[in-house]
């Protein structure tokens, strides 16, 4: 008896794993707003960082994710959905705030753009294998940084390389983890659905 193994479907270039699923207005817009709703979610685990006004939170790995695995257009309208609610007063940014007159918005703003640039690299194989995610994480959360340090400076009045201090460099150690994370998780993912890009 012979048992033939199930064929392993290629996909075509430029497929995320949101692609995976079947395709329809309905679903982008689930997507969108669920990715907002997670990041959203995911800020609120955060811990105070003594001497900065920015708390660690699971915000900006909840943006790296959600840009990776729905690509950049839906990565961007996620975090636009996520950062536009917030402004309105919805308390889903880090520590339960919201609006824009806070030091930490530049983050946000930042989290936008990255997760922009991961979900293009992502729709390019980025995140199908572990140094590759590794280097999109990377890149990604120092997109964040070029973006939020600089807010953090001019919404505080400190110094760049006091903001560096305070925006920066306590949360190194954290981002190295959630790399690791993501570099398990998101070629874990492609390889559990029995696929290749």
């Amino acid at each position: 008896m012979s048992t033939a193994a199930a064929p392993v479907r290629t996909l075509r270039a430029g497929t995320v794993l949101a692609d995976l699923l079947p395709s329809s207005r309905v679903r982008d817009v689930a997507l969108v707003v669920g990715g907002a709703a997670l990041t959203g979610l995911a800020a609120q685990l955060t811990l105070p960082v003594p001497g900065s006004p920015v708390p660690v939170s699971g915000q900006t790995f909840a943006a790296l994710l959600v840009g990776t695995a729905l690509g950049a257009r839906r990565g961007f309208l996620s975090l636009a959905v996520y950062a536009v609610v917030g402004m309105a007063g919805v308390p889903w940014f880090a520590e339960a705030s919201s609006g824009y007159a806070m030091p930490s918005f530049g983050y946000v703003l930042g989290m936008l753009l990255a997760a922009t640039v991961v979900g293009a690299l992502a729709r390019r194989g980025a995140d199908r294998s572990v140094l590759r995610t590794a280097g999109t994480m990377v890149l990604g959360s120092a997109i964040i940084y070029a973006v939020g340090v600089p807010y953090l400076a001019l919404a505080t009045g400190m110094s760049l390389g006091q903001a560096v201090a305070a925006g920066l460099t306590p949360f190194l150690i954290g981002d190295a983890l959630k790399a690791a994370l993501a570099m398990g998780a998101l070629p874990a993912a492609w390889k559990l659905l029995g696929r290749k890009g």
